[in-house]
């Protein structure tokens, strides 16, 4: 089987990490994926900010708790030791596809590296409240940015269920 289609098939969500960095060249390669995405009529709208300082992790996994809900001490990026945090430009009509599908370019790019990710949600709460701006004004980030999500990444700590069988009327044909 093709390797792009392999990777597309066997990527899953982690949601069990082990506490080991990512290799740097890793994480580089990963990242340079990202800013490949197709982006509407080419203009780049999304941002990635790559989270590797465990205190700042910790301080967003904290405040993406609070905004879920959940009780106190659990960790929405199951223990993943970067996040990579991916926003778009709110002024780009197509900034929510564009910074999707950087999404999907990291998340697969990094299971073709095997290092594991899943992504998280309530980037937008958490950039939308004065946690997230202190965080854009401390990089210089002066934009109006919404946040589309985080890319957790880390290497698995259990191995992987199978998945779940494809639904039959998934495709049809005209």
């Amino acid at each position: 089987m093709n390797e792009t289609l392999k990777v597309l098939e066997t990527r899953r969500s982690c949601r069990n990490f082990k506490p080991d960095m990512v290799n740097e060249d890793d994480l580089k390669a990963i990242l340079r994926a990202g800013t490949y995405a197709a982006t509407g009529m080419g203009k780049q709208s999304p941002i990635i900010i790559a989270v590797t300082d465990k205190k700042t992790r910790d301080e967003i996994s904290e405040a993406n708790r609070k905004i879920g809900g959940w009780a106190e001490g659990f960790d929405p990026f199951y223990g993943a030791p970067v996040i990579l945090i991916v926003l778009a430009r709110k002024d780009v009509a197509t900034h929510v596809y564009d910074g999707s599908l950087v999404m999907g370019n990291l998340m697969n790019a990094a299971e073709s590296l095997g290092v594991a990710s899943i992504w998280i949600h309530r980037a937008k709460e958490e950039f939308e409240a004065d946690f997230g701006k202190d965080i854009l004004a401390k990089l210089g980030i002066t934009e109006e940015y919404e946040g589309i999500g985080h890319c957790a990444l880390g290497y698995v700590a259990e191995p992987y269920k199978d998945p779940a069988p494809r639904k039959d009327d998934y495709v049809f044909y005209i």
